[in-house]
């Protein structure tokens, strides 16, 4: 073979190559999430089928801790120049995301890669919590969407000579109930998870109370802080009782008591629906799921639950295949099927309508008796202004501030009043701060 055919022929193999690399060219999407341990693995699982669907695409799921490290991992990578095509935001978080310019919607997402999309196909409580306000368009896509239930302890529930079938409906019953299986021995007969999201915010929600003003911030940065009403100041009081009568132990800020549950160390515990999967694994006691207790000295309780969880974000700068990308996978996570199956191995809400009527035709709650508990608490009646969510910008500093004020009550250190009041007034420097941030 002459020279010149010799180099005619390497450029041939060279063009060849190339082609060949550009036509199996994979475009990878960083998706940053908080999902660990069983939950991680679910998260792994699903991008990993979406990538052997989509080989065009690669999901690239990366834990960065719990919700507020990962926030606060987006915010910086955001300012370093290197987002994530995806990030996953805790609801709370949903107000500092609209004010940060650095997403883009969901809706905007589809639109621009030429994907259809129903946005009607999503629960309306739920996608209300994402949505604009006054369009109704989706600004980033329900994902793992929860609200907090009762757990209760059916065989300790026997043995202090309750009604294993019957969970307390209302607070009067759950004190009553907590003081027997007290008496029966128990070390802790309630216990509840998240204090301020269940017994500040849901509480407000579940009687038709705001949590703010501006329809808890939906209509406004103005909003301030008002669940210091005598309806809350009330039940802190009940639990401040309860409390020092032994019937209520406080165990931390977060979802410590679920572990003391499913442990038989607690009678009965208030938790995310989230929680369900892990006591399912761990309890080694029949257990039973029952709707959040309501005042059964308010005749308009109980109204609808809101819901808790995150959901998935678009950032700003990726590339036009990516977004493309993006909106395939978000499509992907709202097929019925796979909807369906997040929320039945997960314990989140399905977030789709379509998922919810799947899992109904599967048997899934025959099966799986309270799984369906949390989705009744989002459709017990139509939702009220109060009961979409919250919109309030440095919502996860508010919640840091309620839990302290919390804590100085099950202390003796305040009384419920001064505590929320506080609370209120440190809050709302919060948001004043940030509302002259987003000016």
């Amino acid at each position: 073979m002459s020279a010149i055919k010799i180099r005619h022929y390497a450029a041939g193999l060279l063009l060849a190559s190339g082609l060949s690399s550009n036509a199996f060219a994979v475009t990878e999407i960083p998706f940053w999430h908080s999902m660990d341990g069983g939950l991680g693995t679910e998260v792994n699982s699903l991008a990993q089928r979406f990538n052997q669907q989509h080989p065009d695409y690669k999901i690239v799921p990366v834990y960065k801790g719990n919700y507020e490290q990962s926030l606060a991992a987006g915010i910086a990578a955001v300012r370093g120049g290197n987002a994530p095509a995806i990030l996953q935001v805790y609801e709370v978080g949903t107000a500092t995301m609209m004010a940060s310019h650095a997403i883009k919607p969901v809706y905007q997402v589809f639109k621009d890669a030429g994907i259809p999309f129903d946005e009607k196909q999503f629960v309306p409580t739920i996608a209300g919590y994402y949505s604009e306000a006054k369009t109704g368009q989706l600004l980033s896509e329900p994902f793992n969407s929860s609200t907090p239930v009762l757990y209760y302890n059916k065989d300790a529930f026997k043995k202090a000579g309750l009604d294993p079938e019957k969970p307390p409906v209302t607070w009067q019953e759950l004190e009553t109930d907590a003081a027997a299986l007290r008496k029966s021995g128990m070390n802790c007969g309630y216990a509840s998870g998240w204090q301020g999201w269940i017994q500040l915010e849901e509480f407000s929600a579940w009687h038709g109370l705001p949590f703010a003003t501006e329809n808890n911030g939906f209509d406004g940065t103005d909003a301030k802080l008002v669940f210091n009403g005598p309806e809350q100041i009330r039940h802190i009081e009940m639990l401040e009782q309860m409390n020092k009568a032994g019937t209520f132990t406080y165990y931390g800020r977060k979802d410590e008591s679920t572990a003391k549950f499913y442990s038989g160390e607690c009678g009965m515990t208030t938790a995310s629906s989230a929680s369900l999967a892990d006591i399912r694994q761990y309890a080694k006691f029949n257990f039973g799921v029952g709707m959040l207790p309501y005042d059964a000295t308010d005749k308009k309780a109980p109204q609808n639950a809101m819901i808790g969880g995150a959901s998935l974000w678009v950032m700003r700068g990726q590339s036009a295949q990516t977004y493309k990308g993006v909106a395939e996978f978000m499509k992907f996570l709202a097929e019925p099927a796979i909807a369906a199956e997040w929320h039945q191995k997960t314990g989140y809400l399905p977030a789709t309508e379509a998922a919810y009527d799947l899992t109904r035709q599967q048997g899934f709650y025959k099966q799986n008796p309270g799984e369906d508990i949390a989705m009744k608490q989002m459709l017990n009646k139509p939702p009220l202004p109060f009961t979409k969510g919250l919109r309030l910008g440095n919502m996860p500093q508010i919640r840091t501030v309620i839990d302290e004020e919390l804590e100085s009550v099950w202390t003796g250190k305040e009384t419920p009043k001064v505590a929320l009041d506080n609370a209120v007034k440190r809050g709302n420097l919060l948001l004043e701060r940030f509302r002259q941030q987003v000016q």
